[in-house]
């Protein structure tokens, strides 16, 4: 009988193991993967960026366990000589009706405690960015970047070699069992007898909190983020993080520029429905996942509500130079014969069923088992807190 079993090898479940056995040793702890290896989808195919919490509303789950979680991932690398940089980044806006939300991002920014962050002017921008033109920005020193893929891998290794954790992978989810006490949770021809169950199942998390007998308000509707990636030798044309001024109607970026760890350059990400939940190319077609999808009321009412927009993601996706002159609006520099294909992530994002995106963390729970049904962006930046807040719900259960 296992004390606690995690369903799902990202980097949330993983820290949420690390956490749970460095402050609760003494109990039996297993994490259940379905891949052949760990950390195989939100967090092996994201930017790699550190957020600083610029973004998120003072107070919500997501500015709270970003802030925290930001100095806790800097001092993990610290101590276990992962590389990072904190090479920071400019928000940039390129037109006059973007400075009121510029001058509210920054305010945000304060808010969050970011003190460091500068207001720029344009031939500031430049100083910092030379290809990149806009009217007014803001510097972020705070923002870094770092392989998440070898964090998390860490996080698992700390996990199993030095707090006795149990980690299966190849082990997907095919049912759970509840009984009075305790559940069954059947994995790879196994079955994992277990007083608690914690969710971190990402791209299926409600999926298997249907599974565990819950059935939560909201539906994933999965968005696929496609990126090109600068040439290497255009790659000189940005040095380091180059975002636009978010629209607050639209719950995703825009497209940006961001350098990762390993030199490359990313460029984007578009934004659109993917149709299939690991649907990381335009061939990936799951009909029933997409119907799941589109009939979901909440859904329907997204899709009416941001028609317009989802549109012209569509056409980016299909039409290079009209990616491209998105990308231009940041930097003219670059053009359509200096973009290479790059990579794709999805993103797990709750919807609800009057048609809510959900903007913050969500967790909810019953008697046996913890539901993280919402970690999106900043979730990797923000994984050690997250993982300790669930490890300290757990220890508190069984304190009783």
């Amino acid at each position: 009988m296992y004390d606690v079993t995690i369903i799902g090898g990202g980097i949330v479940g993983l820290a949420t193991a690390m956490q749970l056995k460095k402050t609760n040793p003494n109990l039996k702890v297993v994490l259940l993967e379905k891949e052949q290896s760990l950390v195989s989808h939100q967090t092996g195919n994201n930017s790699g960026v550190i957020h600083s919490g610029l973004y998120y509303k003072p107070g919500s789950l997501k500015a709270a366990n970003c802030l925290k979680g930001y100095s806790q991932l800097i001092e993990f690398c610290d101590r276990e000589n992962i590389p990072y940089e904190l090479c920071g980044k400019i928000v940039v806006a390129t037109s006059e009706e973007e400075l009121p939300r510029l001058e509210s991002l920054y305010q945000r920014g304060l808010e969050n405690g970011l003190t460091r962050n500068k207001k720029i002017a344009a031939a500031e921008i430049r100083e910092y960015e030379p290809q990149i033109t806009g009217i007014a920005g803001i510097w972020v020193p705070y923002t870094g970047i770092v392989d998440y893929k070898a964090v998390g891998n860490r996080y698992a290794a700390i996990f199993t070699d030095e707090y006795g954790g149990e980690i299966y992978t190849a082990h997907r989810v095919t049912a759970i069992h509840r009984k009075n006490s305790h559940s069954e949770v059947i994995a790879g021809g196994r079955t994992f007898a277990t007083k608690l169950m914690v969710n971190t199942a990402g791209l299926y998390c409600d999926r298997v909190a249907q599974m565990g007998g819950v059935n939560p308000d909201v539906r994933i509707i999965p968005f696929r983020g496609e990126y090109y990636e600068l040439a290497e030798d255009k790659r000189h044309l940005i040095h380091n993080l180059v975002y636009p001024v978010p629209d607050p109607a639209f719950p995703f970026l825009g497209v940006h520029y961001t350098r990762r760890i390993n030199g490359g350059i990313e460029a984007g990400p578009n934004a659109v429905l993917a149709f299939r939940r690991e649907g990381y190319k335009k061939s990936d077609i799951s009909l029933g996942e997409t119907f799941s999808a589109l009939f979901w009321p909440g859904f329907m009412k997204v899709m009416w509500k941001y028609w317009q927009m989802g549109l012209g993601e569509f056409y980016r996706s299909y039409n290079k130079s009209a990616f491209t002159k998105a990308l231009q609006k940041l930097s003219p520099a670059v053009q359509k014969a200096d973009l290479v294909p790059g990579g794709a992530g999805v993103r797990a994002q709750a919807c609800t069923r009057d048609g809510g995106l959900i903007d913050d963390f969500l967790i909810e729970q019953d008697e046996l088992m913890i539901n993280i049904l919402n970690a999106p962006s900043p979730a990797a930046t923000a994984s050690l807190s997250i993982g300790e807040t669930v490890a300290q719900m757990i220890a508190e259960r069984f304190e009783k």
